[in-house]
């Protein structure tokens, strides 16, 4: 099979052969038929990420449909449509596990990051990591909500917020274009924030009821214009632009990060005193993935997206790194 790999520290990916693998006990083979690009597969790139050693296949937004299945495994049957995400498997006997809080399992494997990932042809994964994927979303539709949906998704329906309440999106990218679609139909009343006016028609499009050009007016004066938000779903890594919407918050709101920024959060303890709160989200686990793209079907919430082959993933990559891509790239092998 055709596989693209990072084989060394920060060099570029590259294309390989390799044997078509077996399923052993407990595992599926997937025949790839799509595969999302992430910023987060620079880490993969980088080589550095505890337990992950090179040749590496990176990709954790795999869907496509089940080729074979190894011993043990009752769940699945060749042909089922399924998808794999950043969770990619647990030991279901730590503490997290048995409390159902698989995503946090102190053995959990990362998909195309701890074991090869979904920039290939086929890729052997973990039973408990399937996601079903419904008959009314395609592969390459699939793909991003297995990072992009379900972190956006997942996050949303477990904020505390409640239809009615006003649900800042902070970011219109890849994380956000889907964060605003998913907002819309729960129904909270959602306001875009984002940086100019060229966004405005394209968040109103996806079902944002209001828009901040937060270069015109700061994020916080804004959102009190519009009588405050009682939650902000912080999707794009930029630790300014988050902490810039905490003063738009009503008192007792939140400000929910999904965006992964390294830089420090700087904020004044004073503007928490009203009751304010700040968390973070991780993605989910297989059933939250499941779940993600039953609501995304029935909902009519769809990624923006660019395909590219297999053999272009080096410049997939490169163009979302650089913010080049509106708004998900998939490799389409």
């Amino acid at each position: 099979m055709k596989v693209v790999q990072a084989s060394r520290p920060n060099g570029p990916f590259e294309v390989a052969s390799r044997e078509v693998p077996d399923p052993g006990p407990g595992e599926i083979r997937v025949r790839v038929e799509a595969c999302g690009v992430c910023h987060s597969d620079a880490v993969t790139r980088s080589g550095a990420y505890p337990g992950l050693t090179l040749p590496r296949v990176p990709g954790h937004e795999i869907a496509g449909r089940v080729d074979a299945v190894g011993a043990n495994v009752t769940a699945w049957r060749a042909g089922d449509r399924v998808g794999v995400g950043w969770h990619g498997g647990h030991c279901f006997v730590c503490t997290a596990c048995r409390k159902g809080d698989f995503i946090n399992c102190v053995k959990a494997q990362i998909t195309g990051v701890t074991l090869d990932g979904g920039y290939a042809e086929y890729a052997v994964v973990r039973y408990e990591a399937a996601a079903r994927i419904p008959d009314g979303l395609e592969a390459a539709e699939a793909a991003p909500l297995l990072c992009a949906g379900i972190t956006t998704y997942n996050s949303l329906r477990n904020s505390g917020a409640r239809p009615g309440d006003t649900v800042a999106v902070q970011g219109v990218g890849g994380l956000g274009h889907l964060a605003i679609q998913y907002s819309a139909r729960m129904g909270f009343r959602t306001v875009a924030l984002s940086r100019g006016v060229d966004k405005r028609a394209l968040a109103l499009e996806l079902g944002a009821h209001e828009y901040v050009d937060t270069q015109e007016v700061d994020a916080a004066e804004g959102l009190r214009r519009l009588g405050g938000a009682d939650l902000v779903l912080a999707t794009a890594p930029n630790s300014a632009a988050i902490a810039s919407t905490v003063n738009g918050l009503k008192a007792r709101g939140k400000l929910l990060i999904v965006a992964a920024s390294f830089e420090p959060l700087q904020l004044s303890a004073l503007s928490l005193l009203s009751g304010k709160t700040i968390a973070g989200w991780p993605s989910g686990s297989a059933i939250d993935s499941e779940e993600t793209m039953a609501f995304s079907a029935l909902g009519h919430v769809r990624p923006h997206v660019e395909r590219f082959p297999l053999e272009q993933a080096e410049e997939a990559f490169g163009r979302v790194m650089a913010n080049r891509v509106r708004f998900r790239a998939v490799l389409v092998p």
